[in-house]
């Protein structure tokens, strides 16, 4: 059983030879988003940031999520054919981006724009892993459309698995850039956007940061189950996939960071 994939063009606007695929937008419309999520946030204790400091981090954060999405795309994934390719590593238009090079670029942002305008750390890290899910939402999505990234051929009858054009096998799978797009994305920015409402995980700065990022390495482990392994990796260590493997160190550094800023501010007895 499979139901018929949505027959959506990947072009989303094409005016003459610019064209605008859904995967730009979901760029363009993950870091607008945030950037007017993240001016909401900053309303509340503990005001990590003003609003000018916000805008000037969201052309930081981006150049964080492209260099960083790409450098690890090239390291994590695909070292030895870019050894032998080198200019191939500035063609992104033909796709590669990491999201755990993309989370590297962007905490390495977070820490160099917290030093220059002498603003605590953790409370500028709570800020942006608060509002990251809502780009993550809309990139898996745009995973989707392009039919890109499916998940593992299905075992049994499931009601909702596809068969997605760009499969050579043309068998039917799980469309697991979906379950992507809610577990690393809805749930995780719903549950965070709860969390932030409470006071006192709030003004417990790093809190956040932590939950996002085991959060998130849960979440990709996951998901990692049924999405179709890389073709030019496979499975790797014990059956794992790269997408898992990358994700344990963020489940480790996100529990032991919320531990940490717990701790740190826990009210004396």
């Amino acid at each position: 059983m499979a139901i018929a994939f949505p027959d959506i063009d990947p072009v989303a606007i094409k005016l003459g030879p610019l064209a605008i695929r859904w995967y730009a937008l979901a760029y363009i419309s993950g870091l607008l988003g945030g950037w007017g999520y993240l001016r909401r946030l900053i309303r509340k204790a503990p005001h990590a940031m003003t609003e000018l400091q916000v805008d000037d981090f969201i052309v930081w954060a981006t150049l964080g999520v492209v260099l960083g999405g790409r450098i690890g795309f090239v390291l994590f994934y695909k070292p030895s054919f870019y050894l032998e390719n080198p200019i191939e590593i500035f063609s992104v238009w033909k796709g590669g981006m990491s999201f755990h090079g993309g989370a590297l670029g962007v905490i390495t942002a977070i820490i160099l724009f917290s030093r220059r305008h002498g603003l605590n750390l953790f409370a500028v890290g709570d800020l942006i892993c608060v509002a990251q899910p809502l780009g993550q939402l809309f990139g898996r999505i745009a995973n989707f459309i392009n039919g890109e990234l499916f998940g593992r051929p299905t075992d049994g009858d499931l009601p909702w698995a596809m068969i997605f054009p760009t499969d050579e096998l043309q068998v039917p799978r799980h469309p697991s850039q979906l379950y992507e797009a809610g577990l690393e994305g809805l749930a995780l920015l719903i549950v965070l956007h709860l969390l932030w409402r409470v006071e006192a995980v709030r003004m417990k700065p790093g809190t956040l940061a932590g939950l996002f990022l085991a959060g998130y390495g849960l979440a990709r482990i996951v998901c990692e189950f049924f999405r179709e392994p890389d073709s030019y990796l496979g499975f790797l260590w014990g059956g794992a996939t790269m997408g898992q493997l990358l994700s344990i160190p963020l489940v480790i550094v996100g529990i032991s960071l919320a531990v940490f800023a717990q701790k740190r501010h826990q009210s004396p007895a």
